[in-house]
């Protein structure tokens, strides 16, 4: 039985098989305006995923896509070939799962939800499937070949006619299972696609098994008749041997690629302790939290859904979501995101977010859905490779017809060799499996990307326009300068009040007042300074206020707030103060460069790109901060109408224009830029408005995408360059007659393998990002 079979057969025994919650895992609902919907209603569309098996080529994909176009309640179906990934938009209210799947087994595919356990099983049949496949027509053509053996190397004479048909009748024999179980699914996949009056890449090859197979039989029969005395049993188990190691190869690193989203979409604990209001526990699946629960998450266990610590400290491990491999310590008041790690100690946290509002499940369908795109490139090689093939098999009956007459014996052999030599796979492979590996290594980096072909656009790109808070600079402020007036007369030395400021800062969660409070294991007080805080109140606009161990009442907020005098803010360029009148602190704040901002600006500019600093902020502080960073260029007091027309100008100028924002103010100028990246705090919005996110946070990524755009281009054009050579160089020989079907054979499997392999050499490190 099928995997699909498998999984039709249980759900079939299920009384509710569209449950939402058993759907959850691998679809997101849809409203009836496109609206993402959180809990589906009556009229909400379902938007699934799916892994596939048993695709080699463009028109397979067809194949699913018009099979399941024919299902009631389906609206749309896209299917990736490269990445063997479906998704469906459907109505589960008119349809059920088990259909849906029972549709695609008899299309003559297999498919599973794309969720953890249903794909590994799926990927690991496929597997095995294939590899014994492998294993049967690699052991029997070695047989075969030990029989034709005799053929070629016995001397004229030496071999008996009886003993030359028995070994002939043994090479029939065994090439049956090679014919009829190795080689299955390429008759399969023709049957399909003839059905479909589509011609994709099993049609030739099926074509010219069939043809190799019955000439020789013919010949073996009757060796005075049409087919001459001439068999071709080696050459035939040869070819579907080496097609076959092609296939299993190529089939190797889809399944990698798959491995590596898994790790992201399975990191979600499959039980979590919720803690009830009248203080009992009950062990619940993260699908079943709500926003308020509060869930109890142990050391070593990943966190079910986004929220805030409410008890307890530790560490997190981001490096799923973020590509950042350093702990995050975690404590009271801090946020975490669902499928983060829980590293040293339990942590009790309120549930922010869950199911598709998470960051987790945002991410995990960005990658999805970039893993199901089919960009224009790909579908242009498609469309050429089908016009191909119709030239191919044009070419194959006049190579046979020419033959016929020069040398009827090798009319067949030749027709055989010109099928399997020009089967374009190496032509449908190119740009695909170079753009799947491209973005595989940039995601285990941090970087992903929501549009596949955004690759293309980065080539040419020559212009970055970056914004200023969140993207060139962190998302948080740092204090600067901190000093006491001169006419205090010592009372409290500029250490001890910013020791007492830091331990009421910790009290607010205002900007200012989170870059002044204490980090995790920092001291708030020196010794001698006693700051028990009571009746600590906050007025908006204003600041904090509270009581002090002596009973004083103190402040921290706006200067003239503070000091209680109105020319106190605009004399002493603080923008915070701290204490009581004549028990005065007074603290300066700035913004803090991103680490790598140089290094990666350094790094764009000797790529040959120009740079350019967008900010709302006042023109003098935005100048300043770029000659800070080493961009080339600055524009301040521009609001967002103003960054937008700057972009306009620069593509009116011919200019190729790369964004960077954090997605939160900058939507309308990401959305109008030739190429958007959104910093990954922006991570909500930029589903709709851009073409990547940087989850790492790390600005040298920048250069790394464009280093790798560059990398997938030139690996695109020698992939396109040697799949034109190979058929250029190889069509002549097999119509002259130099290249037999075996070697047709190899070089078409050599040709699909060298074109996966090169392509998986974007998954390596380049010298610059090392």
């Amino acid at each position: 039985m099928t995997t699909a079979s498998t999984l039709s057969a249980s759900m079939a025994t299920q009384p509710s098989s569209d449950d939402p919650l058993l759907l959850s895992s691998f679809t997101r609902w849809i409203g009836p305006s496109g609206e993402l919907q959180l809990e589906p209603s009556s009229d909400s569309l379902a938007e699934s995923q799916f892994q596939l098996s048993g695709l080699h080529c463009a028109a397979c994909a067809g194949i699913i896509e018009r099979a399941l176009m024919t299902l009631p309640g389906v609206e749309a179906a896209a299917v990736n070939a490269a990445s063997a990934r479906l998704k469906l938009r459907w109505a589960p209210q008119r349809n059920s799962l088990a259909e849906v799947l029972a549709c695609i087994e008899r299309a003559g595919y297999g498919a599973a939800p794309d969720a953890a356990a249903p794909a590994r099983a799926l990927r690991e049949k496929e597997q095995r499937q294939a590899l014994w496949r492998l294993f049967v027509a690699a052991f029997l053509m070695m047989q075969v070949m030990m029989m034709a053996a005799p053929a070629y190397f016995a001397e004229p004479g030496d071999l008996s006619p009886d003993l030359a048909r028995l070994l002939q009748w043994a090479s029939w024999v065994m090439s049956l299972p090679v014919l009829l179980f190795s080689a299955g699914p390429f008759f399969t996949g023709a049957w399909q696609q003839l059905r479909q009056r589509r011609l994709g890449m099993d049609v030739p090859v099926a074509l010219g098994m069939a043809v190799t197979f019955v000439a020789s039989s013919g010949a073996l029969f009757d060796p005075q008749g049409h087919f001459g005395a001439e068999v071709y049993f080696d050459s035939l188990t040869m070819f579907v041997t080496f097609l076959l190691a092609g296939r299993f190869l190529e089939l190797r690193a889809r399944h990698r690629a798959a491995d590596t989203l898994e790790k992201a979409s399975v990191a979600l604990p499959e039980m979590v302790e919720r803690l009830e209001p009248d203080g009992r526990s009950s062990q619940v699946a993260p699908a079943r939290l709500r926003v308020g629960d509060r869930v109890r998450v142990f050391a070593g266990q990943a966190f079910p859904a986004d929220g805030v610590v409410e008890s307890g400290s530790s560490s997190a491990n981001e490096a799923l979501l973020s590509g950042e491999s350093e702990p995050v310590l975690k404590a009271a008041g801090d946020e975490v995101v669902a499928a983060s790690m829980n590293l040293q100690a339990p942590l009790v946290m309120r549930v922010l977010r869950v199911g598709v509002d998470t960051r987790h499940e945002a991410i995990v369908r960005l990658m999805r859905d970039a893993a199901t795109q089919r960009p224009a490139s790909t579908l242009l090689a498609d469309r050429f490779a089908g016009f191909f093939l119709w030239a191919v098999l044009l070419l194959a009956a006049s190579g046979a017809a020419v033959w016929s007459f020069i040398d009827p014996s090798r009319a067949v052999w030749v027709a055989v060799s010109v099928l399997i030599v020009t089967c374009p796979c190496a032509l449908s492979l190119a740009t695909p499996s170079s753009w799947l590996a491209a973005t595989s290594a940039l995601a285990r980096r941090g970087l992903l990307l929501v549009r596949l072909d955004v690759l293309d656009t980065l080539c040419r790109v020559d212009t970055v326009v970056l914004d200023k808070t969140g993207t060139l600079t962190e998302d948080r402020m740092e204090l600067l300068q901190h000093w006491v007036p001169g006419d205090q007369g010592g009372i409290a030395t500029a250490d001890e009040l910013l020791a007492m400021a830091r331990s009421l800062a910790a009290h607010s969660q205002h900007p200012f007042s989170r870059a002044l409070a204490p980090v995790a294991g920092e001291a708030t007080e020196l010794p001698g300074v006693n700051a028990a805080w009571t009746g600590v109140q906050e007025f908006a606009g204003l600041g904090l206020q509270a009581r002090d161990a002596q009973g004083q009442v103190l402040r921290l907020g706006r200067p003239d707030w503070v000091a209680q005098d109105t020319l106190v803010k605009s004399s002493l360029g603080a923008q915070l103060s701290f204490g009581a009148p004549g028990r005065l602190l007074h603290l300066r704040f700035g913004e803090v460069l991103r680490s790598d901002a140089r290094m990666a600006l350094q790094r764009l500019h000797a790529l040959g790109l120009r740079t350019l600093l967008l900010s709302g902020d006042a023109s003098d502080r935005v100048e300043r901060l770029a000659q800070e960073a080493g961009v080339q260029s600055s524009q301040g007091n521009a609001n967002p109408d103003a960054k937008l027309a700057a972009v306009a100008a620069l593509q009116a100028q011919g200019h190729c224009v790369l964004m960077v924002g954090d997605g939160i103010n900058d939507a309308p100028v990401l959305a109008r830029a030739d190429a958007s990246f959104v910093m990954g705090q922006g991570a909500m919005l930029a589903r709709a408005s851009a073409d990547a996110l940087l989850l790492s946070g790390r600005l040298t990524d920048l250069a790394d995408a464009c280093e790798m755009a560059q990398r997938t281009r030139r690996v695109i054009r020698q992939n396109l360059t040697w799949s034109a050579l190979y058929n250029l160089a190889c069509i002549p020989m097999a119509l002259v007659g130099w290249l037999p079907p075996w070697a047709a054979g190899l070089g078409m499997a050599a040709s699909s393998v060298f074109v996966v392999l090169n392509a998986q050499r974007l998954a390596l490190p380049s010298k610059a990002g090392a």
